[in-house]
């Protein structure tokens, strides 16, 4: 594969807990991106948790120093082939992660996550950290 990377977010919640294995694999990338969907669930999660400005304060620093990647146009061509063809399965994923997987799609990118329902994505690159 080309070592162009899209992380979901449960590998960047595995950043955060100082995960060895992820914080490897992102020194050896190439290149990584995070899709700008994937920062709403971060500050979801933040705004959800005990410690609401410190986990904030993680996301607003992670965002600063990382190149997000944001949908398009033709990030909705890949979203809607991707979504009928699960439909057509029976193999529906979460929306937010239907996006997630048009965004590696459209960009070429091999997609890091610990979600095995991503398989069901047809053509989708993925890697488990």
């Amino acid at each position: 594969m080309n070592g162009k990377y899209l992380l979901d977010t449960n590998i960047l919640i595995a950043l955060f807990a100082s995960d060895a294995e992820v914080q490897t694999k992102l020194a050896q990338a190439s290149e990584i991106l995070i899709p700008s969907i994937v920062f709403g669930e971060l500050y979801y999660g933040a705004r959800n948790s005990g410690r609401v400005e410190a986990n904030v304060g993680r996301v607003d620093e992670l965002l600063a120093s990382s190149a997000v990647l944001d949908c398009d146009a033709e990030t909705s061509q890949h979203y809607a082939i991707i979504k009928n063809d699960l439909r057509l399965k029976g193999k529906p994923i979460p929306e937010n992660d239907i996006w997630i997987a048009a965004l590696a799609l459209q960009h070429n990118l091999i997609l890091v996550t610990r979600d095995a329902h991503f398989q069901a994505v047809q053509n989708l690159a993925i890697e488990s950290w």
